[in-house]
């Protein structure tokens, strides 16, 4: 009997009207154009919660799980959200300049038209993340899963994907003019069309992929490993020599 007034407080942790605060639990909630900026969030679970349109410029948000959040059009600038989890969150059109998402999960996240402007994702996931026409540009993406991800018509110029595992990643159409794909695995990676002026990728592998109409002036390939497994001579520039 004395335990009952216990068991009866614990739902309201989990209540959409608790207040914002690290570990706070609102699952399945209605938090569209919510205001949530400067907050500190960590730990939080916002398990399938709609922030559709919601402002969380400079929140902290390390750690917490958003795993099948939607979160269409919504504001995350400059959030400190590194080991978080956005599986198979909808994070399309979604603003995350300067984002810190350093071994963040986005497996099979939505990302399309999103823009990740200057955002560090070190040692993120995004295997099969849907992240069409979105703006890459200057993101620290090395040691990244990419696997299977699909960036068609992405922008991710100057994008340092060092080591990145980009293996059968779709980039058909993509700009990463002057990005640094040093030691990046993309066998079989689709690059139709894509725009590599002046990227680095020595030592990389580019066993079987589709480089079918990309640009390769300038570009690096120093000891790389081309779409015939041979392996590109020192000093290669612009093509596989």
């Amino acid at each position: 009997m004395l335990a009952l007034p216990l068991l009866a407080g614990g739902p309201a942790l989990a209540a959409c009207d608790s207040p914002p605060g690290p570990g706070v639990i609102w699952t399945g909630c209605d938090k569209r154009n919510a205001e949530l900026t400067g907050l500190d969030l960590r730990g939080a679970v916002l398990l399938r919660t709609d922030l559709s349109g919601a402002d969380l410029t400079g929140t902290r948000l390390s750690g917490a799980d958003l795993t099948l959040t939607t979160l269409r059009g919504a504001t995350l600038r400059d959030v400190k959200a590194g080991d978080a989890r956005f599986v198979s969150a909808d994070l399309s059109g979604a603003q995350l300049q300067g984002a810190v998402l350093d071994g963040a999960s986005l497996d099979r996240a939505k990302l399309t038209g999103a823009n990740l402007t200057g955002a560090s994702l070190r040692g993120a996931g995004l295997y099969q993340a849907e992240a069409a026409g979105a703006d890459l540009g200057d993101t620290q993406m090395p040691r990244a899963n990419l696997l299977q991800a699909r960036l068609r018509g992405a922008r991710l110029t100057h994008a340092n994907l060092e080591g990145a595992n980009c293996k059968r990643v779709s980039l058909e159409e993509a700009t990463l003019t002057g990005a640094v794909l040093r030691h990046a695995n993309l066998e079989e990676a689709q690059l139709l069309s894509a725009d590599l002026t002046g990227a680095d990728l020595s030592d990389a592998v580019l066993v079987k992929a589709d480089l079918s109409d990309a640009r390769l002036e300038g570009a690096v390939l120093d000891r790389a490993r081309w779409v015939d497994r041979r392996r590109c001579a020192a000093g290669s520039l612009g093509a596989c020599r």
